[in-house]
């Protein structure tokens, strides 16, 4: 596409400067694009969309608990684990057939 509305890469030669952890973000959007069109046909999409959710939040509370990425530290007080517990308990529910 670049090559031809562009007539060339454009700055895709330089991405590879870029930091990186920015790769791991395309490297993990892969992933979960491979996983939900995996998961989806065995477990259902309701199943494969609550386990995306409920990792995803659990993911950004370990972001925010230890101020990964330069974001600021945000503990984790009971009603996150509480809601993050649910979300849990919510998405392990829907496995259940």
């Amino acid at each position: 596409m670049l090559l031809v509305a562009r007539r060339g890469f454009g700055g895709l030669g330089e991405a590879w400067t870029a930091p990186k952890w920015l790769w791991l973000g395309a490297f993990l959007g892969a992933f979960i694009v491979f996983t939900i069109t995996v998961a989806s046909p065995r477990i259902g999409t309701t199943a494969t969309i609550a386990l995306l959710v409920a990792g995803q939040l659990a993911a950004g509370a370990v972001i925010d608990r230890y101020g990964l990425f330069g974001f600021e530290r945000i503990a984790l007080s009971w009603p996150r684990a509480l809601g993050i517990a649910l979300l849990a308990a919510g998405a392990a529910l829907t496995l259940k057939r």
